[in-house]
C-alpha cells in the first residue's frame, strides 16, 4: 500500500500532535517494510527517515488568515494530493480528517475535549470547526483512540459504532529513563534539594488547585525542606479557563517560598527534572492519554495521579490513584509516600516496570494492524482505493 500521513504538525514539535508524528513515523517505517509511506505537508520538514517521501503542498491562501489556510489544507489540499499521488490509505493524526475523503482514511482522535468540557468549546469559529471535524470523523473508515476512555467518549459524542474505533496506546520517548547527572538542570531551574513535581499546563482541567491545597496541609514536610515545583507555562490571563497558579497558591495559604515556578522546560531537561523529584503529581480531571505520568514512571519516579479519565490505564497499579476533587485525600497520599522510604523504593521499581509496557514499536505495530485491516477489507471487496463517497 501507499500510505500518506497529514504532516501539518511536523514543524510544531512541542504540540501533542507534533510529538505523536515524530515518534510514530520512524517507528512505522522501522517495523513495516512492506508498505510505502509519504508525508503531505504545507511546509518544509526535516529529520524524517530517508524512506519517507515528502510532498510539500503550498497553500496560497494565507492572506485569508492562518485558520482558513489550515482548514483549506486539511479539507481540500490533503485530499487532492492523496488522489493525485495514487494513495491507497490516508492517515490524519489529529481530529481534522477530510469531510469528503478521496481515499480510505484513518483519523487519530486523541480526545474530544471541546465537545466534552464546556469551558473548552471556544469561539464560534472553534465550535464550528469542531462540528466539521466530528462530521468528517464519522465518515472516516477507522478511528484510532489513545485509550479505552477516549474510545468511550468518541463513541458517545460522535455517535460512531464502537467496532470502528481501535485503541492504540502511546508511549514515552526512549530518552525517558533515570538520569545520572542532575546538576546542570538543577542549577538551570534553581531547583530545591527536595521537591514534589507537577509538569504540564495550568488550564482548568489540569486541576493544579488540588495539589496546592494538599501541600498546604503538609506543614511538617515544608518545614523539613520539601518544596512544590510547578513546571510549565500558563497560556492565558487569570480566568476560569486559565486560573493563575500564583493566585491559587496564595488562596491555599502557601508561603511564597513553598513553590518554585520553573516556566517553560526544554524537552532535553525533562528527564533530569523528573528524576530529581521525590514524587510526581498529576491531578488532571481529563486526559485522552496522559504522557507526563508515563514519562515520570519511565524515569523511576513514584506517581500520584487522579483516578479520572484515562489515567488509571496509564498508571495502572504502579502509582497511587486518588479522587481529583479531594485535597484531603491528596494530602494523605503524599504523607504515605513521603513518610515511607520503603514504599517509595517499591513504587520506583513498579513505575519503571509499568512504563516498559508501553513502547512506540508497539504503537507502530498496532497502527499498522489498523491499516492492514482496511486493506484486507478492500481485498475482500475487490478494490484498492475508495473513490469519493460521502456516506
Amino acid at each position: 500500500m501507499r500510505i500518506a500521513i497529514n504532516g501539518l504538525f511536523l514543524n510544531r514539535p512541542t504540540t501533542g500532535t507534533g510529538q505523536y508524528l515524530l515518534e510514530l513515523l520512524p517507528a512505522l517505517v522501522q517495523c513495516d517494510t512492506q508498505n510505502m509511506y509519504a508525508v503531505i505537508t504545507p511546509s518544509a520538514v526535516s529529520g524524517l527517515p530517508s524512506n519517507v517521501t515528502v510532498h510539500r503542498e503550498t497553500v496560497a491562501l494565507n492572506r485569508l488568515g492562518e485558520n482558513f489556510a489550515k482548514l483549506w489544507f486539511e479539507q481540500i489540499t490533503f485530499a487532492r494530493a492523496c488522489q493525485r499521488e495514487h494513495i491507497d490509505l490516508a492517515h490524519v493524526p489529529y481530529f481534522a480528517s477530510p469531510v469528503f475523503p478521496r481515499t480510505r482514511t484513518v483519523v487519530t482522535i486523541h480526545d474530544v475535549i471541546p465537545m466534552l468540557l464546556p469551558l473548552y468549546r471556544g469561539s464560534l469559529w472553534v465550535r464550528a470547526y469542531t462540528q466539521l471535524a466530528a462530521v468528517a470523523a464519522r465518515r472516516a473508515d477507522a478511528i484510532i483512540a489513545d485509550s479505552e476512555c477516549s474510545k468511550r467518549d468518541i463513541v458517545r459524542w460522535l455517535g460512531v459504532d464502537a467496532s470502528r474505533v481501535r485503541v492504540v496506546y502511546l508511549a514515552a520517548n526512549k530518552r525517558y529513563q533515570p538520569a545520572l547527572d542532575l546538576t546542570s538542570v538543577s542549577q538551570k531551574y534553581s531547583l530545591p534539594a527536595k521537591y514534589l513535581l507537577y509538569l504540564g499546563g495550568f488550564d482548568q482541567r489540569k486541576n493544579v488547585r488540588v495539589i496546592l491545597q494538599a501541600f498546604a496541609q503538609l506543614r511538617e514536610f515544608y518545614e523539613a525542606g520539601y518544596r512544590l515545583v510547578l513546571a510549565g507555562v500558563n497560556l492565558g490571563s487569570d480566568s476560569a479557563l486559565f486560573p493563575n497558579p500564583q493566585r491559587l497558591a496564595r488562596e491555599a495559604g502557601l508561603p511564597d517560598d513553598a513553590i518554585r515556578f520553573t516556566g517553560w522546560v526544554d524537552e532535553v531537561d525533562k528527564r533530569a527534572l523528573y528524576t530529581g523529584a521525590t514524587v510526581f503529581l498529576f491531578p488532571s480531571l481529563y486526559e485522552g492519554f496522559g504522557l507526563p505520568p508515563l514519562e515520570a514512571m519511565a524515569c523511576g519516579v513514584p506517581v500520584i495521579a487522579s483516578n479520572a479519565s484515562s489515567l488509571p490505564e496509564v498508571v495502572g497499579d504502579a502509582g497511587i490513584l486518588v479522587d481529583p476533587n479531594d485535597a484531603n485525600v491528596w494530602a494523605e497520599a503524599l504523607r504515605t509516600v513521603l513518610r515511607d522510604p520503603l514504599r517509595r523504593a517499591t513504587m520506583q521499581m513498579q513505575s519503571v516496570h509499568q512504563a516498559q509496557k508501553f513502547s512506540w514499536k508497539k504503537t507502530a505495530e498496532e497502527t499498522r494492524t489498523v491499516y492492514e485491516s482496511l486493506a484486507r477489507h478492500d481485498a475482500t471487496d475487490g478494490k484498492i482505493i475508495r473513490k469519493n463517497n460521502p456516506n
